[in-house]
């Protein structure tokens, strides 16, 4: 038996565990979205980061990175890891990879996928669609134990960029955590020289 696991967001960039092959492809069917809460990571409690989820979407595909596993032992250690890491994520789906757009066959069946879901008897820190302008003042405010939100969304940029697969929606958003960061300094620059 082998695990495959495909990651759409930091699991790109930021793996955490060991794995004998990564493929870079996409899943059909869905799209990210920043649509789930982070309290633990990327944002805490009484201010919520914003992380990623998919959106099922009839035609949409999705890059990301698929990562093989092997071994009982290793599957198991890699799995534990996994329920910890993304614990907020209620829906394990298993999902086919391919890896150019002409393929009809799968190159992984069955990649193990973590979704967060819109269900809030299961997954308490769903915070669902808003507009870009209020995500990204949200992204660009909240910071938790793994760092600041905008972070996780530069880090996204850049990984999905790297393996060829830019996301307009991402750059987007990324534009706009920019550009409200570079007023909130110029801001904090004016209040300190007028105090002077």
């Amino acid at each position: 038996m082998v695990l495959w696991v495909f990651g759409y967001g930091s699991l790109i960039w930021k793996v955490g565990f060991s794995y004998d092959e990564r493929v870079v492809g996409y899943i059909k069917g869905y799209k990210r979205v920043f649509y789930q809460g982070s309290t633990n990571h990327r944002g805490t409690p009484q201010h919520p980061g914003r992380t990623l989820t998919l959106e099922p979407l009839e035609d949409a595909i999705c890059w990301g990175a698929a990562y093989r596993v092997s071994g009982r032992e290793n599957e198991q250690r890699v799995l534990s890891y996994l329920e910890v890491r993304e614990k907020n994520h209620d829906l394990r789906a298993y999902l086919d990879v391919y890896m150019d757009s002409s393929s009809t066959e799968p190159a992984v069946s069955g990649a193990l996928v973590f979704i967060a879901t819109k269900d809030k008897n299961k997954n308490m820190n769903y915070l669902g669609a808003a507009p870009s302008e209020e995500m990204a003042i949200q992204i660009a405010e909240a910071v938790g134990p793994s760092g600041p939100n905008f972070e996780y969304l530069f880090r996204l940029e850049e990984a999905l960029i790297e393996i060829g697969h830019p996301d307009e929606d991402v750059i987007n958003l990324a534009n706009k955590v920019r550009k409200y960061l570079a007023s909130s300094n110029e801001e904090s620059f004016a209040n300190c020289t007028h105090k002077l």
